[in-house]
This record gives structure tokens, sequence and C-alpha cells, in this order.
């Protein structure tokens, strides 16, 4: 059986990585990032929030929190003014689908990876046993008890 190395795994992730590059999903993301970017509500209500933010941390250092409570309910006010902006909306949509895509590939690796160690050790795929651990329970077919060494 072949053995690859590190730097060839990595390589071909790379070229994964290049594919995922070029879905539907990515390109999506990519339209929808650059209309936040070019939205000027949305930029002007991001500089709101952050600068609020700033306020929020001075006040708290400075002890006072009743002023603290309300620019921290000013920040909630403009962040679900922005959440109600539709290419906003589009572009956490965006966010989802390319994480989700990212989450079947990570996980198409790892049950992958798991089926073939399975099989290879002579396994169960259907009840996700080893070779080992199925020998450890049925015993290693010697004939004497299990308190002994190979």
């Amino acid at each position: 059986m072949a053995k690859y190395t590190k730097d060839e795994i990595v390589s071909r992730a790379k070229d994964l990585a290049r594919m995922v590059a070029e879905t539907d999903e990515v390109d999506f993301f990519k339209r929808a990032e650059a209309q936040i970017h070019e939205n000027k509500k949305v930029s002007t209500i991001i500089s709101d929030i952050k600068s609020l933010q700033k306020q929020a941390v001075n006040l708290q250092h400075y002890g006072k929190p009743e002023a603290q409570k309300k620019v921290e309910e000013k920040i909630d006010s403009l962040q679900q003014e922005l959440d109600d902006i539709p290419v906003v909306q589009e572009f956490k949509q965006s966010q989802l689908e390319v994480n989700e895509l990212l989450q079947i590939i990570a996980s198409a690796i790892s049950n992958t990876v798991t089926d073939e160690i399975i099989t290879a050790t002579g396994g169960n795929l259907l009840t996700g046993e080893t070779g080992a651990s199925i020998a450890n329970d049925e015993g290693c077919g010697c004939g004497l008890d299990h308190d002994h060494e190979h």
C-alpha cells in the first residue's frame, strides 16, 4: 500500500482548498462581502458600533455602570438595525453556507480515515470496531486464558 508524506497530503489539501474557492458558495460569499463594503449605511453603522464599544470599555474602566448600560443598549439597537439590512443577511447566509461546505469536507475526510483504519485492521464498518478491538473481545485465538502475553 502506498504511503504518503505530510507534505504530499498538505499539497493535496491545498488543491482541495483551490477547488472550494471556485464553488458557487464561495462565489456568493465574495459577492456578498463586496456588497457589504460598498454599502454606506452598513459602514456607517459598523463605525458607530465600534466607537460605542470603545466608549463602553472606557465607562466600564471608570466604573460608570449606568452610562455603560445605556451605551450597550445603543450598541444592541444598532446591531439589530445592521442585522435587518438585506445585504448583511445575505452575507451572514453566505458565511453559513461556506462554513457548512467546510464542515462537510472535514467530516468526509475524518469519516473516510476512520473507515480506512477499520477496514485495514479487518474491523467491522457497521459497528465501527477496529480489528484490534474485535480481537480483544473475542480473545487472541490461542485457546488459553487472557492473563498471558504472546
